[in-house]
């Protein structure tokens, strides 16, 4: 289980901000930003709830007890590296039915192998 420093390190990564945009939400410095990202301090709770409405995702989310975050909710941002969600999706929608039965079979394989 990746520690809030890793989830709000990805969280701003995968919203493609800066430390410096999240700080100026946070009304802090981004060196203070910096510090909660790297583990030199410990991010306070109200940080927690207003980064918590920063990315749409629960407080519980972040602090480790619901794993249900599923990324950008913008199907056209970038999902993985240059990739959208419509992309996948539509790539998905040109597969054949016995082949998007093997993807989901594959997917559910992934998951509980814990990869």
């Amino acid at each position: 289980m990746k520690e809030l420093r890793e989830l709000i390190r990805d969280l701003r990564e995968d919203h493609d901000l800066k430390q410096k945009d999240v700080a100026k939400h946070l009304g802090i410095s981004q060196q203070t930003y910096s510090n909660y990202e790297n583990g030199h301090r410990e991010i306070p709770t109200w940080a927690v709830v207003s980064l918590s409405k920063l990315y749409k995702v629960s407080t519980d989310y972040l602090l480790g007890t619901d794993t249900g975050y599923l990324g950008s909710t913008n199907l056209k941002s970038p999902y993985l590296e240059n990739i959208t969600m419509h992309d996948i999706m539509y790539d998905i929608q040109k597969f054949k039915r016995e082949e998007r039965k093997d993807l989901v079979k594959y997917i559910q394989y992934l998951k509980s192998s814990g990869k």
